[in-house]
């Protein structure tokens, strides 16, 4: 329920994000934790409107520049009482999977197919499009505290501390893996074609299982 201050509050027909304005409001008022989901379908603005006129072109839109707005109002009203008020959120887009269908019969299978699926992963795909697939798929909130650092010259997301850690980029050496593993993290994730060569995959188990035994790896 709403009066329960650590609550997640799920709103399936958000319209201009209300519910969300009414939950930052409540959190500032009674110190709670309370928590979000806004889902909309992005249904198109009428062209006559005063929403079109101002630029909003989906009921989406219009819901996300309310959350903005209706956040830095409550902490402008609340003043002290909100000075750790979080009022951040996340934007998310339902789409197709990350992965290329590579399902075919015999007869519709030739020997080109093995040269145009060495990557597994859509072209069009961005590593935290391929992040935000594995977080559900482990069980992490959509909502955790994700960072971006560099190890090795490589970019490594931190989500939770180094609860999951995960690269996506390419040309990634041992010496990366390795400084990755030594940070013990309960996750590690990364890509098949993320590997600089055949001998980082040769070697990846064998480098967690002298530093970190106990991380759970995912090869995409």
């Amino acid at each position: 329920m709403i009066d329960t201050k650590d609550s997640i509050i799920l709103d399936f027909f958000s319209g201009s994000a209300t519910t969300a304005h009414a939950v930052m409001k409540l959190n500032a008022e009674d110190g709670g934790k309370r928590k979000f989901i806004m889902v909309q379908l992005p249904e198109v603005t009428d062209e006559k409107s005063e929403a079109r006129k101002a630029g909003y072109e989906t009921i989406c839109q219009i819901g996300k520049e309310r959350i903005r707005r209706a956040g830095d109002k409550v902490k402008e009203e609340a003043g002290d009482n909100a000075k750790d008020l979080d009022v951040g959120f996340r934007v998310l887009k339902l789409d197709s999977s990350n992965m290329e269908d590579v399902f075919y019969i015999p007869e519709d299978f030739n020997e080109q197919h093995l040269f145009n699926y060495v990557d597994n992963v859509k072209s069009d795909r961005t590593p935290l499009d391929l992040l935000f697939q594995v977080l559900p798929e482990l069980g992490i909130e959509l909502s955790a505290k994700i960072e971006e650092r560099d190890v090795n010259g490589k970019k490594v997301f931190f989500v939770d501390g180094t609860y999951l850690i995960a690269t996506f980029d390419t040309d990634v050496n041992e010496s990366t893996v390795t400084e990755i593993a030594k940070m013990k993290p309960d996750y590690f994730v990364m890509r098949d074609a993320s590997a600089a060569n055949d001998n980082v995959l040769d070697n990846f188990e064998q480098i967690f299982k002298h530093y970190s035994p106990d991380t759970i790896r995912k090869i995409l």
